[in-house]
């Protein structure tokens, strides 16, 4: 064995690390990237859950329970409205995760030493929000309703814990009564499914035929950049539409999810999804020089997808800057609308700012991967 050799192998080595900058960087930023990802994103800890209060009675024992309910640091109260209708709209449109009813007799009866009934909606698309969301205003409802017990009896000089006012909590949830984790979760697998598959097949089938020189071939015929991009990007438009039909074959038929809402909504906006999740693949293709590239590429989205979209962990419970990182994923909107479709049953008129957004993701990455696409063809 000679000491020599094996020291220039050494160098011939770090050479080719060297000149392969972007495997590099990747080496470096990826733990980074990762950990902080992780110490962040992944927690199992719900809190700052968007609350609605319908105050039907407009007193101070109706903003002292909203107080309480805020001062657990699992509530924020967002919205003040006036009808069950508006309240109805917003649990459909995710825009709050809870809903407060506090009705127009509610500081009436507490002076008369009357149970008072409030009634508390929760959205339980996602389990792990509903049951924090339940269990804390149970718990807190219970504790504020000792509290007012005592209260009332000690303004009447009485030392007994028995008798007096107290708070109903009436909890209803909705979407998923039953709090199932497979309703959630298999709406979110399809849209990670459909985003990882589509990006991947496209990458690396530019990828791969321009290491074999195929590309090549076809850029000494007479076909323009863009038609060859449009080729390219046919088939798998195709193979996409058939993986979602199988995917959300198996979620209705074998884990028993049902599409609650439109058929032809969801696959329309999922075609708008596809659009983007293709035109990344062909960005990509334009970028990396190797497969390997490729796929180091995918790993960069493929992670933050998981785990800043919403798919596996709550947003609510991230640090801001983490929920606006999340808000550039474009998987995040899609997953609002898998999920308003297919738990709530939602029409277009409650995902209007997803579909949006969506669409000028889908429209940037095209005219971006277009570019580099005719720019490197031609």
């Amino acid at each position: 064995m000679s000491g020599r050799r094996i020291i220039a192998i050494i160098k011939k080595e770090f050479i080719h690390i060297k000149r392969d900058r972007p495997s590099l960087v990747m080496a470096f930023m990826m733990p980074v990237f990762m950990l902080l990802l992780f110490g962040y994103a992944v927690t199992t800890d719900v809190n700052n859950m968007s609350l609605a209060v319908l105050d039907q009675d407009r007193q101070q024992p109706g903003r002292e329970l909203v107080a309480v309910l805020e001062q657990t640091g699992y509530f924020t109260v967002s919205h003040h409205i006036d009808s069950l209708a508006e309240l109805e709209w917003l649990l459909d449109a995710g825009e709050v995760k809870a809903g407060l009813v506090i009705p127009g007799d509610y500081a009436r009866s507490l002076r008369r030493g009357e149970p008072a009934a409030v009634q508390f909606l929760v959205d339980g698309s996602d389990p792990l929000v509903a049951r924090t969301a339940m269990s804390t205003a149970e718990f807190t409802a219970r504790a504020y309703s000792q509290r007012i017990q005592l209260d009332h009896l000690h303004r009447q000089g009485v030392e007994t814990v028995s008798g007096g006012p107290s708070l109903d909590l009436r909890a209803r949830v909705w979407y998923n009564p039953g709090m199932e984790s497979l309703k959630f979760n298999i709406p979110g697998l399809i849209g990670l499914i459909m985003q990882n598959i589509t990006v991947m097949l496209t990458a690396f089938s530019l990828v791969r035929e321009r290491e074999r020189g195929t590309l090549e071939q076809l850029m000494v015929t007479p076909i323009q950049g863009f038609e060859l991009m449009i080729g390219k990007l046919a088939p798998y438009v195709l193979i996409a539409f058939i993986d979602v039909a199988i995917v959300l074959s198996i979620g209705i038929l074998w884990f028993g999810v049902p599409v609650s809402g439109s058929i032809p909504l969801l696959l329309s906006l999922t075609l708008l999804f596809l659009v983007f999740a293709l035109g990344l693949g062909i960005f990509f293709s334009t970028v990396a020089k190797t497969q390997l590239q490729a796929m180091q590429m995918t790993m960069l989205v493929i992670l933050p997808s998981v785990l800043l979209s919403g798919f596996l962990f709550p947003r609510e419970s991230m640090p801001l800057v983490i929920q606006w990182l999340g808000n550039l994923i474009p998987l995040t909107y899609f997953l609002e609308i898998l999920r308003g479709i297919i738990l709530k049953g939602v029409g277009i008129d409650h995902l209007w700012s997803q579909v949006l957004t969506l669409s000028g993701f889908g429209l940037g990455i095209i005219v971006l991967a277009s570019k580099r696409f005719v720019k490197r063809v031609e």
